[in-house]
């Protein structure tokens, strides 16, 4: 924070005003304000108009105003001098000396932050990513290989599908690294990755996955703002959207049951389904044809590779069956630290406990941190998001130190237990819904 503040100070941030701006005003530009304000580092920013061009979306600016953003700021960018002079421009003025001071949560997240970088925990080891890479790239080879050699009876095709839908989970927690810009000190060679992992390998929009993500990052577990957990159409989360549901007669499902038809509807479906439609609409209504090019080169290489064995349609449905059985890995995977914890409105809380209440880690194993992709350490990857997940485990004692200092509870699992308690919190908030919908005036 230190360089940020002296950068900021080389620039003139912060004295291109000499009004004062109080916390008040402040909160009185947000969300539902015309003007659009939010602070960084005690200096007030008018983001009604670059908030069109923010690289992060519209959307994460927006949660963001009326608010004081100099974490989030800090968590998102590597740069942060480029960044400033973009912001020297929208400077309106600054928070009375009164309105400065940090709580101690704060500062010490600040310090737990210089700590990691002068351990040098945010500077990756490219061989981790380079064999990482080459791992899913030899899958898939071997999954043409075993069709080609073999031929297409039963078990070759199990093995195929087995092999291709291991390599396509792989390639999304390494195209996660890419977009969070974790692996490259250069911001344009973690896109350049991204675009080839998450579309040449994966089919997706990588402006669609940042568009929704960060919002994840930004809000994780907070209504109206994380779209992760904004499904009422299917799902209430949660103990108090059921509740407020219930009171009202609200719903469009038998949410009582959700803990369910969960297992039909869910990770079935995820994948297979939803990630078709919203993926396709997004690209073509927002005319990203970038990433229309790279899914163009995924598919050519899929038909080119599997068709003279398989067939053009049977190609199409063992890319479905591979769809289908990723959905359940990166569902269960990527919700099991997330849907057990507190789901509730914006709080405007630190940065810290924001992301702790939100997240839960499952326990390190060379399986697990493989199996998810180092999601297993999802509270250290929130709170540091450009950190290499090949770190996550050297500052984990002391982000669970500074959890005991504060009072707020480290929560770990062990990786079926956290499965399990996915079901078991959905079967709760689904309870709660139907008592609140039953209950007698």
């Amino acid at each position: 924070m230190e360089m940020l503040r002296n950068s900021q100070r080389a620039m003139g941030l912060g004295n291109r005003s000499n009004r004062e701006i109080t916390l008040e005003e402040v909160q009185q530009h947000g969300k539902l304000s015309l003007k659009k304000w939010l602070i960084i580092d005690n200096s007030v920013y008018d983001v009604t108009e670059w908030q069109n061009r923010h690289p992060g979306g519209r959307r994460l600016l927006a949660h963001h105003t009326g608010q004081d953003a100099t974490e989030a700021f800090t968590a998102f960018h590597l740069d942060k001098q480029l960044v400033t002079k973009y912001l020297k421009a929208l400077c309106v003025g600054h928070l009375p000396a009164e309105q400065q001071k940090q709580s101690p949560i704060v500062k010490d997240m600040h310090e737990l932050r210089q700590q990691a970088e002068e351990m040098g925990l945010f500077e990756s080891k490219l061989w981790f990513y380079a064999a990482h890479l080459s791992h899913i790239i030899v899958l898939d080879i071997l999954a043409w290989l075993c069709l080609w050699w073999y031929g297409i009876g039963w078990l070759p095709y199990i093995i195929t599908t087995l092999l291709l839908t291991t390599a396509q989970a792989q390639a999304g927690w390494l195209q996660h690294d890419f977009g969070h810009l974790s692996v490259f000190q250069k911001s344009r060679w973690n896109h350049w990755f991204h675009y080839f992992v998450i579309g040449g390998i994966k089919a997706a929009s990588a402006h669609w996955w940042n568009y929704r993500h960060f919002q994840h990052h930004a809000k994780p577990n907070m209504v109206a703002k994380d779209p992760d957990v904004d499904m009422p159409y299917l799902f209430l989360l949660g103990d108090k959207l059921p509740k407020i549901w219930g009171a009202k007669q609200k719903g469009f499902m038998p949410y009582n049951y959700q803990a369910k038809y969960f297992f039909f509807l869910g990770p079935p479906l995820v994948l297979p389904v939803l990630f078709h439609i919203v993926n396709i609409t997004y690209v073509f209504k927002r005319k990203v044809w970038t990433d229309i090019a790279w899914t163009v080169v995924y598919f050519t290489r899929l038909f080119w590779m599997f068709t003279p064995l398989l067939g053009a349609w049977g190609t199409f449905w063992m890319y479905m069956l591979v769809r289908l059985l990723e959905s359940h890995w990166f569902v269960w995977v990527t919700q099991m630290s997330h849907i057990p914890m507190t789901i509730d409105k914006d709080q405007d809380k630190d940065w810290f406990t924001s992301q702790l209440q939100a997240t839960c880690n499952v326990r390190q194993s060379a399986f697990n941190d493989w199996f998810t992709g180092h999601l297993n350490f999802q509270i250290e990857h929130h709170l540091f998001p450009t950190m290499p997940r090949h770190n996550f485990w050297k500052i984990a004692p002391y982000v669970e130190r500074m959890c005991t200092k504060h009072g707020i509870e480290y929560q770990q699992k062990g990786l079926l237990t956290a499965f399990a308690d996915v079901v078991r919190s959905l079967e709760h908030s689904g309870q709660l819904w139907y008592e609140a919908y039953h209950e007698m005036p």
